[in-house]
């Protein structure tokens, strides 16, 4: 595979794992990882706040265990925020998928294997269409991997993020009736989770963002204005590490076109 696409601030974040160990909990308040001890998966995790998300992926994969957690993390977010062709995401995203996938037969009480299969195969479900990732039977696999993932891990905020977006998105595509009886969907639930999602980590751009684009997806005209206020809030945030700030970029990117 070519080389990745740098990070567009390359050289904007200088945390080192010592840093990264001191604010371990504001950093990682959207996916409740424990904090390592080893340090070459702290060295990693360091690699990948600074936005050396190829490097940080690398440095995952050697270091194993729960070095595989930063490998999965640093390429889900590269192919979603960064990688400019349509079937090098989508590889990208099957191979997080799998790789979580065989974590989580490994580790089974790791929140984040289950969590990062979940994303990697929600990703790809969009990129391939939701109405399509259904019909394949991936909406069944996300649910239960998210709803794994709360059960393990009650405070991962991206977790409640990811299922809540879920439930929108196919309210959006089938409607409430097919959603709820077929797919466990409904409105009330997804509201709740992103509502959660950002009492556990308010300063969750990401959560906002995902929340604005539910909101209109889910209640239409009358939330506009409320939608609008989120998106406003999140390009306000002040990142404290690359993903965080690939996120503003997104909620200014989303203003400027609404």
């Amino acid at each position: 595979m070519a080389p990745w696409t740098p990070f567009p601030h390359a050289g904007g974040y200088h945390l080192d794992a010592a840093s990264v160990k001191a604010q371990w909990s504001r950093l990682h308040c959207d996916d409740a990882e424990p904090c390592p001890q080893d340090a070459a998966v702290l060295q990693a995790w360091a690699l990948y706040h600074n936005g050396e998300f190829e490097q940080a992926a690398a440095a995952g994969l050697r270091a194993g265990g729960a070095g595989i957690t930063v490998a999965n993390k640093a390429t889900a977010v590269y192919a979603n925020y960064l990688e400019p062709g349509e079937k090098a995401r989508l590889d990208l995203f099957m191979q997080v998928a799998g790789r979580a996938e065989a974590q989580a037969a490994q580790e089974p009480e790791n929140a984040n294997a289950w969590y990062w299969q979940a994303y990697a195969l929600g990703r790809y479900s969009q990129g391939i269409s939701v109405a399509k990732a259904l019909a394949q039977g991936l909406g069944g696999r996300v649910k239960h991997a998210l709803e794994k993932a709360i059960a393990l891990a009650p405070r991962h905020a991206d977790a409640h993020i990811a299922l809540g977006t879920f439930h929108a998105e196919v309210i959006d595509k089938v409607g409430p009736l097919i959603g709820g009886m077929t797919y466990g969907a409904r409105k009330d639930v997804g509201l709740q989770l992103f509502q959660q999602a950002l009492r556990i980590h308010p300063g969750s751009a990401i959560g906002m963002i995902e929340y604005a684009n539910a909101l209109v997806m889910l209640e239409g005209d009358p939330k506009m204005q409320e939608a609008t206020q989120l998106y406003e809030k999140a390009a306000a945030t002040e990142p404290l590490d690359a993903r965080e700030r690939l996120d503003v970029e997104m909620a200014r990117i989303e203003l400027q076109e609404n």
